[in-house]
């Protein structure tokens, strides 16, 4: 007997499984109360490190569904808030993920904030502050939140310039939560429980990874990700040799330059 496939519209997506996360401090904590006060997030942290799980998780604790946006240069504030479209001959207003989140009382997370548009981040701003309310300019309407909803954006502070960074007028109206690669020991944790892998395997792979840290600025924009190191255990467990798994799952991910690649594949090799 076939099961029917249920498609689910974003603002119905509840976690129903508790997602794995090894908390590193304070945050689980710091992340309810300002969700009982009605305060915006922000998240800080290099890439793979957590912070999408770590939203995924918090869904899951707080009962509320999540509306992921991958921000991105071409994201206009009508991507965010809604448009008109033609459907069967008549125009008809269908709302954006932000504005499906706010009617929903779910969790709008903003992951990569600072690749969109500045112009299109301003319109979170009413949202963001006491307000707590979303001007619908084009069907004039303005959109109460209720205390349910959550309004929480990332970025990686490593890739931040002149031109991709926070405005203070955005960044000081959220609370900041600073994310980074776990310990060591939490870091092998971590690895095993996601992929099954073994503890020396996952030993290992921690050590490798941590290498390819120490090259940060010196030919590497960022080292190796926990998330990284999960795809690469995951490939051991697979029956994939330790060096092929650390060549395809991390090493061909961090860079392209011939020299580098040489570099992390002598690490790998001196590991496994």
């Amino acid at each position: 007997m076939q099961h029917e496939l249920r498609v689910l519209k974003p603002e119905e997506y509840f976690i129903e499984d508790e997602p794995y996360y090894a908390p590193v401090g304070d945050e689980i904590a710091v992340f309810e109360a300002a969700y009982r006060h009605g305060l915006p997030i922000l998240l800080k942290g290099p890439t793979g490190c957590g912070k999408t799980r770590f939203m995924e998780h918090m869904a899951w604790r707080l009962k509320r569904p999540l509306i992921t946006v991958s921000c991105h240069d071409d994201l206009t504030s009508s991507d965010l808030v809604g448009r008109f479209l033609v459907r069967g001959g008549e125009t008809v207003w269908v709302d954006g993920p932000l504005a499906r989140a706010v009617r929903a009382g779910g969790i709008c997370y903003l992951d990569e904030v600072v690749e969109a548009r500045k112009d299109t981040t301003v319109v979170i701003h009413p949202l963001a502050d006491d307000r707590r309310v979303l001007p619908m300019e084009k069907v004039g309407e303005l959109l109460e939140a209720p205390s349910e909803f959550c309004l929480a954006i990332s970025y990686n502070p490593g890739y931040q310039s002149v031109l991709k960074d926070l405005k203070q007028s955005t960044r000081q109206r959220f609370v900041a939560l600073e994310f980074d690669y776990p310990g060591a020991v939490l870091e092998q944790t971590i690895v095993e429980k996601e992929s099954g892998i073994d503890a020396a395997r996952a030993r290992q792979l921690v050590k490798f990874a941590h290498m390819t840290r120490n090259l940060k600025g010196q030919g590497l924009d960022e080292g190796a990700s926990t998330r990284l190191l999960v795809h690469a255990a995951k490939l051991i467990v697979g029956g994939v040799d330790p060096v092929v798994s650390c060549r395809s799952a991390i090493a061909q991910a961090l860079t392209d330059d011939p020299d580098m690649l040489s570099a992390i594949y002598e690490l790998s090799a001196s590991l496994f």
